[in-house]
């Protein structure tokens, strides 16, 4: 398993973890945005109309209405990325990454509108009656690529549990046990069985609980976000204007946050916003080419509105509670997980003005840094270490404080000698807790707690991981089983489905550790060939839409 986990790791390392990936799939939209004259703009009123059933037409064909397609795509998207990624992204980056996040949904909205026109024109009646469509259909039937079409379904197959099903399971598992104290297992088990009561349904019922969910969800999130963002007024203008400013210059030390270059923030801000949208993955034009409608390219705006729910409205909404409240840059109680920390040689101190700008550019990978990780004995006594002036520990990219030291778990204090290699310590079960920045749903359920629901705010993060996950989950199961139509045939499905509810169980009390990786891999695998093809079809794309637009028009 180690082994193949560490092949997933180099192989993402030259797909999207690249630098140039990042560059491909924002040039994709900039290159569409003036291609197609900013459609993302000229088509937005007329997309909320279309959403609206102004243009429907009952003996259309497709299996959905215009708004419980996009409510399933959207249920595909608004997920844990809302309430994890954009906190992981200010983490990271400070307040510029949640601009370079704006930047990335506007020319997302207009991939979004490319590849789901295309993929609805290419769609299909299957054996059983329903429509399958998405980039695989434009692949084989347009480009005549069926190599390439078979690469993608079955990359969106392997995605459909990489990140639809086992970390959305073990995501609400986890949380649930943390805040209600629920054995994963149990939850696990209940989940299992209303996902495959919904999803046995196939389209129609799948729509049909995604048009219910996605505004429930979106409800109960944005009361909770507003009752921080109001209780904090004050804090709104200055965080917006961080947001716009750092965008430019980076973002300077504050706090616990020891700062961070323009470039790491763009890094990080485009790569959330990409993977909160999912706009050019290829994902969504599965969900939306099962719309009713005879004109594809209406399809594709009603598509432009999905980046804008997802990244400009929920993910900026999540951004500015977090800034708003300044959890993100105050350090706060929590255990330590292995991957984030690390040991340093020396003593040093966020508070001197030299030790600053050693750790500033040590974790933006910044050349001129003299900071090295720690090599030798960390002497412990009750718990608290005996020689710090001999090291300093990071955790989550700041100075911990406070630390202690326990084997198994925190309350039972170690006393001895750990050995330290290259900044880790060798020790088993070794239980590290303190004050240090957090990150992901840990900064965001904070953040919910300054606010008028005070304590209470938490359990808000907690039912919106739980439905944004679970819905994620369905529509991603939608995904998987039109791949497998284009693969096996609809007799395909019902072993599919079977499997997905399965491994939603076993994913609850799991480590998908792996899944992740392999999940990493398998979206840039979809994304590549999606970009691909619509670049080779960007001619026919601008006929289509002209068309169509004369027409509603005329």
């Amino acid at each position: 398993m180690d082994a193949l986990y560490n092949v997933l790791q180099t192989l993402d390392s030259f797909l999207g973890g690249a630098f140039w990936f990042p560059y491909v799939l924002l040039g994709v939209g900039l290159f569409f945005t003036i291609y197609l004259k900013f459609p993302q703009i000229r088509f937005f009123k007329h997309a909320w109309l279309v959403v609206t059933g102004k243009y429907d037409k009952a003996d259309d064909p497709g299996d959905t209405s215009h708004f419980k397609a996009l409510t399933t795509a959207l249920s595909g998207t608004v997920g844990t990325g809302n309430i994890s990624g954009v906190a992981f992204a200010i983490f990271l980056g400070g307040p510029a990454a949640l601009f370079w996040m704006w930047a990335t949904a506007f020319l997302g909205m207009t991939t979004k509108f490319v590849e789901v026109t295309l993929s609805h024109k290419y769609r299909e009646k299957t054996e059983d009656g329903t429509m399958a469509g998405g980039p695989m259909y434009y692949m084989d039937k347009r480009l005549n690529m069926k190599w390439l079409a078979v690469a993608f379904a079955i990359a969106t197959v392997i995605s459909s549990f990489g990140t639809g099903n086992l970390p959305q399971s073990n995501g609400i598992a986890t949380s649930i046990e943390a805040t209600f104290g629920f054995e994963p297992m149990l939850v696990g088990g209940v989940l299992a069985i209303l996902l495959g009561l919904v999803i046995i349904g196939g389209i129609h019922r799948i729509a049909s609980v995604t048009s219910t969910i996605v505004p429930v969800m979106a409800l109960i999130y944005i009361v909770g976000a507003l009752a921080v963002i109001f209780a904090n007024i004050e804090n709104i203008g200055p965080a917006f204007a961080s947001v716009i400013s750092d965008a430019f210059t980076g973002s300077a030390a504050a706090g616990g946050f020891l700062g961070a270059t323009l470039a790491y923030a763009f890094n990080r801000g485009v790569n959330r916003g990409l993977f909160s949208n999912e706009a050019g993955q290829g994902s969504a034009p599965i969900a939306h080419a099962a719309a009713k409608t005879k004109e594809s390219a209406s399809e594709g705006m009603v598509s432009i509105l999905e980046p804008f729910i997802d990244t400009i409205i929920i993910c900026t909404i999540t951004g500015l509670v977090i800034l708003s409240s300044g959890v993100w840059k105050e350090k706060h109680q929590n255990v330590f997980d292995a991957s984030d920390m690390v040991f340093l040689a020396g003593e040093y101190s966020d508070k001197k003005e030299e030790d600053l700008s050693n750790l500033y550019k040590l974790i933006n990978n910044v050349d001129g840094s003299t900071v090295e990780n720690y090599n030798g004995v960390v002497t412990i006594v009750g718990g608290k270490a005996q020689n710090n002036s001999d090291f300093t520990l990071m955790n989550a990219r700041s100075i911990a404080e406070n630390v202690t030291y326990s084997i198994g778990s925190e309350e039972d204090l170690f006393t001895g000698r750990i050995e330290v290699i290259n900044g880790v310590p060798q020790k088993d079960n070794l239980v590290v807790s303190g004050m240090s920045l957090v990150h992901s749903a840990k900064l965001t359920t904070i953040a919910f707690t300054r606010g008028y629901f005070g304590d209470f705010g938490q359990y808000i993060v907690s039912v919106g991981l739980l439905l944004f996950a679970f819905s994620t989950a369905i529509a991603w199961s939608y995904y998987g089983d039109r791949a497998m139509t284009y693969l096996l045939g609809p007799k395909s499905v019902m072993p599919y489905r079977v499997i997905y509810v399965a491994g939603f169980f076993w994913a609850a009390f799991s480590d998908t550790t792996l899944v992740w990786a392999l999940s990493a891999v398998s979206i840039v695998v979809m994304t590549l060939p999606n970009l691909f093809g619509i670049m080779m079809l960007r001619k026919e794309m601008k006929d289509t839409m002209n068309e169509y637009w004369n027409k509603v028009k005329d």
